[in-house]
């Protein structure tokens, strides 16, 4: 249990080193597909690094963050065929670590950064017009989708087709 909580941690901070990445250095509105369709039509595109080398800093940061993210997965799996976990382990495993991830996301990213922080307005301006008077972030009906439907779905058919192994 106390893995799955260090896993679930690091999988949270490589998604903020890969949200910090795209906002702050690579600044490339096609890789903000999760963002709400509001504030990327309000996107002005960046021609202009934030400072040389600011795009190579970012996508370094994302290779950095896909390999913990692949870390995590691998490490997760790897520990529980060696504990011989049973389909409910994997799930449950599975499930935590999504489930911490997403409360973290609407948690940290959706209310303190976009909302409180203002931290996306710093680096784009022109959503603060966007964002401004809202007391939560955005989608929470996708959110909750996530968390009770797609994540248990997928964390059932991971821990399924680990244990075929």
């Amino acid at each position: 249990m106390l893995l799955t909580i260090f896993l679930a941690i690091v999988f949270c901070v490589a998604i903020t080193i890969m949200l910090l990445a795209v906002v702050a250095f690579i600044q490339d509105k096609r890789l903000m597909s999760s963002a709400p369709k509001e504030g990327i039509e309000a996107l002005r595109p960046r021609d202009k690094e934030l400072f040389y080398g600011a795009r190579t800093v970012g996508w370094t940061l994302i290779v950095f963050s896909i390999l913990m993210i692949l870390g995590t997965g691998v490490i997760s799996i790897w520990d529980g065929f060696r504990s011989g976990y049973t389909f409910i382990q994997f799930f449950l495993r599975f499930y935590l670590i999504f489930a911490i991830y997403k409360i973290y996301d609407m948690i940290c990213f959706d209310y303190f950064l976009l909302i409180k922080f203002h931290f996306f307005q710093f680096y784009y301006p022109e959503l603060e017009s966007v964002y401004s008077g809202r007391k939560y972030g955005y989608n929470i009906k996708s959110q909750l989708l996530k968390l009770f439907v797609i994540f248990p779905v997928s964390s059932a058919l991971a821990a399924w087709i680990c244990t075929l192994f």
